[in-house]
């Protein structure tokens, strides 16, 4: 199967030009003007913008959480990812305490194969961290081409792990050439503030917001940095939200350091104030629990903090950390902000969303547009430039996008298996058109056009801390 793409203004993180894309198989082979090839099928991109199919580096499908599952599974999720220009997907692997990755990646392999209709990979998460796992992490490493290792400075006694097992977690993981990845909040400062809301009466999604304050955020960033400055091994900070936490990188790199920044579009956009929103039924702030998630939406003033991070090259990733649950999933925390399961539904949503209000409103740059959504994510975690770029020989994982397009995005039109929207009612300018996924038409007119079982797992190599 051959396609050619016509007169496309092709976008990538260092160039934007006009030219013609000729697609061979899975792969694209040349890439020019006028191109003299006689294709199966062309499209004509004429008027459209041409960018490297979205990569998002953290979602969570079909996870087990808080005695419910996330809502979108492999099947749903990486459909709706496609939808919205977003061609791979890493998903995270959760360890069981007291068992070993071993058996986790089989439980998450058990749910993944054959489902997927986008790429996708997996990030390890290690939440008991001994002489058995440590033994481990090389063939992780070397024979699944998991290279990232995600580990959790909160949700004390569930998921996280203490100082002594992430700087052990850290040296083996260097040897081997992986990257830690990492939920950066003080988890006993936290756990001991919900407990106190909730002893106080203190119940309303607010009160979730309230337990998680930017100083929680702040130090573990920092102290999350220090670690991996010890130790010389990479280290990225996974959702972003706040200038204190962006202040502790920023002050890593003056000692010459490169820590990895991610955020998520949620943070660049949205702000504390929904966590205090009215049900339309009149039951006070629990509207707001539709954007219960850790760490929390944080203030405006963090919001532009992010956007210059991007900017200044601090914030390297713009991601979702898509977690859905459906609302009779939410009201499960209806009487106490702590039973709400943690998460927001995105992954449809950020490309559109990062192009309108980011491009569009000047904030940034076409070229920095597909570095932060598509080419970083690639380099970071070992899939450039198979992956994350428009050159010969890479993955055609292509989005058709019409830059001028305005719609309003619903949960009465959106593809996530999901029954609201965190963005209800927003007008965008900006609309994926057609994707393409290894060479195939995934997504045109409005339709999917691949079946589950297309997706393929993606091997990763080994980190370039030096990206």
């Amino acid at each position: 199967m051959s396609i050619l793409i016509k007169n496309g203004r092709i976008i990538t993180a260092d160039a934007d030009y006009v030219a013609d894309v000729f697609i061979d198989g899975e792969v694209v082979h040349t890439i020019g003007k006028n191109l003299p090839v006689n294709a199966d099928e062309i499209i004509d991109a004429t008027g459209k913008l041409v960018f490297p199919g979205g990569i998002d580096p953290h979602v969570h499908l079909d996870m087990p959480f808080m005695g419910t599952f996330s809502s979108d599974n492999y099947e749903t999720g990486t459909r709706a990812a496609l939808f919205g220009g977003t061609t791979m997907v890493i998903d995270f692997i959760l360890q069981k305490q007291g068992n070993s990755l071993r058996a986790a990646l089989e439980e998450w392999k058990g749910r993944s194969d054959g489902n997927c209709v986008g790429d996708y990979s997996f990030h390890m998460a290690v939440t008991d961290f001994n002489d058995n796992t440590k033994k481990e992490i090389k063939d992780f490493i070397e024979k699944e081409g998991i290279s990232s290792f995600k580990t959790f400075m909160a949700y004390k006694g569930a998921l996280m792990i203490d100082d002594r097992q992430m700087i052990g977690l850290m040296e083996e993981v260097k040897q081997h050439g992986g990257l830690i990845n990492v939920h950066a909040t003080n988890g006993d400062m936290i756990d001991y503030l919900i407990a106190k809301h909730r002893g106080e009466g203190k119940l309303s999604p607010l009160y979730h917001y309230l337990s998680q304050p930017e100083i929680t955020e702040a130090e573990a960033s920092e102290r999350f940095a220090d670690m991996a400055y010890y130790t010389g091994c990479p280290g990225y900070i996974v959702h972003m939200t706040c200038e204190g936490a962006l202040n502790a990188v920023r002050n890593a790199t003056r000692r010459n350091q490169k820590v990895f920044v991610e955020t998520c579009i949620q943070y660049l956009l949205l702000d504390a104030s929904l966590y205090e929103k009215d049900l339309p039924t009149g039951q006070a702030g629990f509207e707001g629990a539709k954007w219960v998630m850790s760490p929390p939406l944080r203030e405006k003033k963090d919001q532009e903090t992010l956007w210059a991070g991007i900017n200044q090259g601090l914030v390297q990733v713009v991601a979702t950390d898509h977690c859905p649950f459906m609302w009779e999933q939410k009201k499960m925390g209806e009487k106490d902000f702590s039973k709400i399961p943690n998460g927001h539904p995105a992954i449809e949503n950020r490309m559109e969303l990062l192009f309108s209000e980011g491009v569009n409103k000047g904030r940034i740059t076409l070229n920095k547009y597909v570095e932060v959504a598509c080419t970083n994510p690639a380099k970071i975690f070992g899939m450039f430039p198979g992956k994350g770029t428009i050159a010969i020989g890479s993955d055609a994982d292509i989005v058709i996008f019409d830059p001028h397009e305005k719609h309003t995005l619903s949960a009465k039109t959106h593809h996530m298996n999901v029954d609201y929207s965190g963005y209800e009612g927003w007008e965008l300018t900006g609309k994926v058109k057609t994707v393409l996924l290894r060479g195939q038409v995934a997504i045109n007119d409005g339709k999917c056009l691949l079946q589950k079982g297309y997706g393929k797992f993606i091997k990763r190599n080994k980190v370039d801390s030096k990206i």
